[in-house]
């Protein structure tokens, strides 16, 4: 004799909706560089975004956030080892970079410009973070004369054999908007830059908002695209 048991309605129903809940859980977002001028206004887009279920904002200082969705985690980065769990997830977005004045030094600003970001992307790869997506530079090469430029394009050439399965690069130009701290040269350049790249040219090098890029990089988040994939300038800016 077999004797078939056959689940109850009330079974049913909560079998569908964890069928349901599995299907349509959102994505988990890591941001670096989340205080900084793409990095503070993207962690705000994250959290209103559709595909995303949480958005974890890793800074070195306490950050307070008013979305449900955002979670901060205070880290130091000269010992990120001991904190490798903090990246485990979904996404990458490597928004961290400092100038020289504020580090102090080229080695300073090497650290965080170059090292930490590769640090922290070595660590996201290895906890299985499927997508990274890093603001570089327009005009980034490793084997630049201009010391950021290269630092740019180091970081861009170490991380490309990483096995991630979706590596988005962006270069935009002079990035502008409100930051907590003055930086004199992107003030002169945000003033400058729009009447000189009006002159037929120099127009791919205009200054774009970080806000900008920061909606592009929510974008192409949430779409197919190449496993290795850049955008300039120009294609930084939605249409």
């Amino acid at each position: 004799m077999v004797l078939l048991l056959c689940p109850s309605i009330n079974d049913m129903v909560s079998i569908i909706l964890n069928i349901v809940k599995e299907n349509t859980m959102g994505e988990i977002a890591i941001v670096i560089g989340a205080t900084g001028l793409v990095g503070g206004v993207l962690v705000e887009q994250l959290a209103e975004a559709n595909h995303i279920s949480r958005v974890v904002s890793v800074t070195r200082r306490p950050v307070e956030y008013a979305g449900s969705k955002i979670e901060n985690q205070v880290v130091d980065f000269d010992n990120l080892d001991d904190v490798a769990s903090v990246f485990k997830g979904d996404l990458l977005f490597s928004c961290l970079g400092t100038t020289r004045r504020q580090a102090g030094s080229l080695e300073a600003q090497r650290m965080v410009d170059l090292e930490y970001q590769y640090k922290v992307a070595q660590l996201a790869a290895s906890q299985g973070v499927q997508h990274y997506l890093l603001v570089s530079s327009s005009g980034a090469r490793a084997n630049s004369r201009s010391a950021y430029l290269q630092m740019k394009g180091e970081l861009e050439k170490r991380v490309r054999p990483m096995p991630f399965k979706r590596i988005s690069i962006f270069q935009p130009s002079l990035l502008m908007g409100q930051r907590p701290e003055l930086r004199f040269g992107e003030k002169l350049g945000s003033l400058i830059l729009p009447l000189l790249t009006a002159i037929p040219g120099l127009h791919r090098y205009r200054p774009i908002r970080g806000e900008q890029v920061a909606a592009k990089m929510v974008q192409v988040s949430q779409q197919p695209g190449q496993p290795l994939e850049w955008f300039t300038l120009d294609e930084i800016f939605i249409k």
